[in-house]
């Protein structure tokens, strides 16, 4: 009888601890040391704990003594498993093509080089492919930046550079926006603070006439301390106040760790005022680093952002590049203005 309450408690303790694993957001603790991390790689935390059912099971039928034990920590861990499966799949685990651009439309691209690793033609191949108009580069300094805006305007295709750098030595400590011409130019805003760690750019147009542009790196949550990194999430909320805004890059977070930001005021908003477009357009759960793992067992921290004045009409993790060299995958987004 003791072995058996022994055994139920056990079983209890286990399920609400993988149900604070399932869901930090319950007790606030997305953002904790550990658990950020944890959080993101939903898809890898589904595949394991698959795993350990596994195991469970047949430690079950051969286990006797400790059946009872085992086949109820087996149950608890499949319903982990497929409350993570369910959420994915509401995210979105398929993607699509992106639909033919409608009038007005951007095509926005992200891509953290981890260090310009992909080559300058691999990164100028994408851009014209996609036809983007906007391209946030994370991890890419000005020269390879020049190099990229060059071999571009020799396949007649126009963009300006604007480059964010805080030294010329670690390709890390750089951040690099292209922006179609024919979008008019655009100037640095130096004045906006931004991330405290990598460089983000806050690009405003010269004249007034289009939307502010940001190309945004945050800072990775850290194993034991996670202020900093959570800092930079108040300071995206804070720049997605912005209705006529579109962000773009690397945002060492998921929707998860967006939990308790998102401004209830504004439909859709995942951040401040801001949606994410692969939410609204079903590839929310596709991972985007690392990429060499498979995209299901990946965290999608790479992302588009919209402010209330544009809409995505299609979103795209792009699986194409991922022996290019880098360990974030490409993401492609288009955006429409809001209809009023």
């Amino acid at each position: 009888m003791l072995g058996r309450i022994i055994g139920t408690v056990v079983v209890v303790l286990v399920a609400a601890g993988l149900a604070v694993l399932f869901w930090p957001q319950l007790l606030g603790l997305q953002t904790a040391p550990g658990m950020a991390q944890a959080i993101a790689l939903r898809g890898a935390a589904a595949a394991i704990a698959f795993i350990a059912v596994i195991l469970l099971t047949l430690l079950a039928l051969l286990v006797r003594p400790v059946r009872g034990l085992l086949a109820g920590l087996a149950i608890v861990t499949l319903a982990f498993v497929v409350a993570h499966v369910v959420v994915i799949a509401n995210r979105g685990a398929l993607g699509a093509a992106l639909p033919a651009p409608a009038p007005g439309a951007v095509t926005v691209l992200a891509w953290n080089t981890f260090g310009e690793a992909p080559s300058a033609e691999d990164v100028v191949d994408l851009i014209e492919e996609t036809g983007a108009d906007i391209v946030s580069l994370p991890e890419t300094g000005y020269d390879r930046g020049a190099e990229l805006v060059a071999e571009l305007a020799a396949r007649g295709i126009e963009m300006q550079q604007l480059t964010f750098a805080y030294d010329t030595i670690a390709k890390t400590n750089s951040t690099t926006l292209l922006v179609r011409t024919s979008l008019g130019p655009y100037t640095a805003d130096t004045t906006t603070p931004t991330t405290l760690g990598p460089p983000s750019l806050v690009a405003t147009p010269v004249d007034g006439d289009g939307p502010v542009i940001a190309a945004v790196h945050t800072t990775r949550p850290g194993a034991s301390d996670t202020s900093r990194w959570r800092a930079d999430l108040r300071w995206l909320a804070e720049l997605c106040a912005e209705p006529d805004l579109i962000v773009a890059g690397d945002l060492n977070s998921t929707i998860d760790h967006w939990a308790g930001l998102g401004d209830p005021a504004v439909p859709g908003a995942e951040i401040g005022g801001c949606a994410d477009a692969a939410a609204a357009n079903g590839s929310g759960g596709i991972g985007t680093w690392p990429a060499n793992v498979p995209a299901l067992l990946g965290a999608p921290i790479d992302h588009v952002l919209t402010g209330s004045s544009w809409t995505a009409t299609g979103f795209r993790v792009v699986q194409s590049e991922d022996g290019a060299g880098s360990d974030h995958r490409p993401v492609l987004a288009q955006l429409v203005p809001s209809a009023g």
